[in-house]
């Protein structure tokens, strides 16, 4: 019944910028911590960055000081900001959220994806 829908993804040239969106829908009663991955062709899926409730954020090395997560909590939408992109981070890019339901119980939900491709 909880759906993540990822937006905002697309082809940019090397240095360019990009904002990804997350949009929470369903009946949810709360929102715990919210995460962004991504997967490069060939490659395993790894975490970007994650917010939790509370604002706390945590980046891979590898985007730290060019990305930024973001939440609104009254929205329950979340926010990835991507600066200086580099080729490196083409990639398809999953939202993902630890949710509380209206069953009274805990879910993980994942979005179906967006694709970045960075390139000239």
């Amino acid at each position: 019944q909880v759906q993540l829908v990822e937006s905002g993804g697309g082809l940019v040239q090397p240095g360019g910028s990009l904002r990804l969106s997350c949009a929470a829908s369903g009946s949810i009663l709360s929102i715990n911590s919210m995460r962004w991955y991504r997967q490069a062709p060939g490659k395993e899926r790894e975490l970007v960055a994650v917010i939790t409730d509370g604002g706390d954020t945590n980046y891979a090395d590898s985007v730290k000081g060019r990305f930024t997560i973001s939440r609104d909590n009254a929205k329950k939408m979340m926010y990835l900001q991507m600066n200086s992109l580099k080729p490196e981070d083409t990639a398809v890019y999953y939202c993902n959220a630890d949710i509380f339901g209206t069953t009274l119980t805990w879910s993980e939900v994942w979005g179906r994806g967006t694709p970045i491709t960075v390139s000239s």
